[in-house]
């Protein structure tokens, strides 16, 4: 697969991050990839989440060939990724030969992932690469509290919430992540959160210590459970825009008023330019 995966993206291309030349406050702005990937960009800072992944299942929306050759080989606008982050280690979030690779051949990018996946990286590649040493494996139980990084200004919270069939997959590390980039807009990225809210309200301080400008929960918090009252009490978010949505789209979606990420490269605007 590896060998594969090389001959498809070609020779290794080294990037480097560079600041914006105009020196100008720009947009932050969310760009919508397949499933959940969605890359955050602020004009200084740029993040990809959950952007690899082998498998939708014949159900959710994957990043299609040509976007996912631009994203390997950091073609523009994919260019100069600052970090990956990894919700959970599913095939149709994850691909551990191509998170390798890209790490391998873009070597200023940094990846936060559950430990599970690292180990599996491990696994897969050798586990002496110096790709390790900018990656962070998040070793999170159920209500463990919260754990908090800084990237180069990029303030990283990163707290274990079950997959979605609570208490099925249990065993399975699922993230949600908080994140404040260099220009301030705070987004939060769920992964297959579970919608109850017996899995947030112990961590009650952690949602109120930052505001989010704008959320991006699995689209089943607009209509299952406690999802609705999370977004509009728990989360302490401005926005809430939906993700893994299916190729299908939800007739409660088509009908209803809230927002959600569908036609692959749609983008929405994230705050205010200061």
């Amino acid at each position: 697969m590896r060998s594969l995966l090389l001959a498809l993206y070609g020779a290794a291309t080294l990037t480097a991050c560079t600041p914006n030349a105009a020196n100008t406050p720009q947009s932050t702005v969310a760009t919508y990839l397949g499933n959940e990937a969605v890359m955050i960009s602020d004009g200084e800072t740029k993040i990809l989440l959950d952007p690899l992944f082998p498998n939708g299942f014949g159900v959710y929306q994957q990043v299609p060939d040509d976007m996912r050759a631009d994203v390997m080989m950091a073609t523009a606008p994919y260019d100069n990724i600052d970090a990956i982050f990894v919700s959970h280690m599913h095939p149709d979030h994850f691909s551990v030969e191509e998170v390798i690779l890209y790490l391998e051949r873009h070597t200023k990018t940094r990846l936060y992932a559950p430990e599970q996946a690292v180990e599996w990286m491990r696994e897969e590649t050798d586990p002496a690469s110096a790709i390790f040493d900018r990656v962070t494996g998040i070793a999170l139980e159920r209500l463990d509290p919260p754990m908090a990084f800084n990237l180069d200004g990029i303030k990283v919270d990163a707290v274990r919430i079950p997959h979605a069939g609570w208490p099925g997959r249990a065993d399975i590390s699922n993230l949600v992540y908080r994140i404040t980039l260099s220009g301030g807009a705070t987004v939060m990225h769920m992964g297959d959160a579970d919608p109850r809210d017996e899995h947030f309200a112990p961590h009650a301080a952690h949602w109120e210590t930052t505001r989010t400008d704008t959320a991006f929960p699995p689209y089943w918090f607009f209509n299952m459970g406690d999802g609705p009252a999370l977004i509009a009490d728990r989360l302490n978010t401005d926005t809430a825009i939906g993700v893994h949505v299916p190729m299908e789209v939800p007739i409660e979606l088509l009908v209803g008023e809230d927002d959600y990420l569908h036609e692959v490269g749609e983008t929405r605007t994230i705050g205010d330019a200061e």
